[in-house]
């Protein structure tokens, strides 16, 4: 048997109708894994679940928001309810409603990105890792961004948020390490999704990407997905705590 097979393993991925969250859950559906697609809207999650289900997979969709934690708590059990347990999490959704410096965003706005993109995070793990340790196994993965290792005059809050979800992770893998239970970041660099749009299509933030990489070039969501599955999967059983970064190279290069 491979090291990556995880077949009959569930996993549940938020954020996964589009981007990065769809291509974890198609490559993750691809090595086995039952898969549950969840965002916001019903008809987005079923259409990556007919996708998976046409490719030979076994999927799900559950909708719900991040925000609410009545909503997470309701996928976790439907979950349970569809697949009987929940073997992988990966926390992939996320928010970014500012663009611009510190100086400039509203409390309202830094409220939100914190609430999403770190205590949803935390309100999942609290639901979904108990479980986990009393068979002894589980896998959680947090998707975080570079943003979260390097400063940023525009994208300030949401690097904040990013640096906290890989310091969970941390945290997460000391707490339950004991029970077998391994949690990991992965800090995505520029890649082609609808959430980074507005990046990748302003000329400038392109130009200074490409020039700031080896690899000369932005990611595909797919870049990610393989990381994951070698987390989710017995290939990753001696990792834990750490933050994986996939970004082309950028980081460690720094050519202005």
């Amino acid at each position: 048997m491979s090291i990556f097979d995880i077949t009959g393993k569930t996993a549940v991925i938020t954020g996964s109708s589009k981007g990065i969250g769809r291509a974890i859950a198609e490559q993750l559906a691809l090595f086995g894994a039952n898969v549950v697609i969840s965002s916001r809207k019903a008809p987005a999650c079923e259409e990556v679940v007919a996708r998976i289900k046409k490719a030979g997979g076994k999927a799900v969709a559950i909708p719900a928001h991040i925000g609410d934690k009545a909503a997470l708590q309701n996928l976790v059990d439907q979950s349970i309810e569809a697949f009987g347990q929940i073997d992988i999490l990966v926390c992939n959704a996320a928010v970014n409603p500012y663009y611009g410096p510190l100086a400039g965003i509203g409390d309202d706005a830094f409220d939100r990105i914190m609430d999403s993109n770190i205590r949803s995070n935390l309100w999942l793990c609290n639901f979904v890792i108990p479980a986990m340790a009393k068979r002894k196994d589980g896998a959680v993965i947090i998707i975080s961004s570079i943003g979260g290792l390097r400063g940023s005059s525009t994208l300030g809050a949401y690097g904040i948020s990013k640096a906290a979800d890989m310091q969970l992770a941390r945290n997460l893998a000391v707490e339950w390490g004991a029970h077998n239970i391994r949690v990991n970041a992965i800090a995505p660099g520029l890649v082609k999704t609808d959430f980074a749009r507005a990046l990748w299509e302003n000329k400038e933030v392109l130009a200074q990407t490409l020039k700031q990489s080896p690899l000369g070039i932005i990611g595909e969501p797919v870049d990610i997905a393989g990381m994951a599955v070698l987390l989710a999967s017995s290939a990753g059983r001696f990792i834990t705590g750490q933050t994986l970064v996939i970004d082309g190279g950028v980081t460690i290069a720094g050519r202005g």
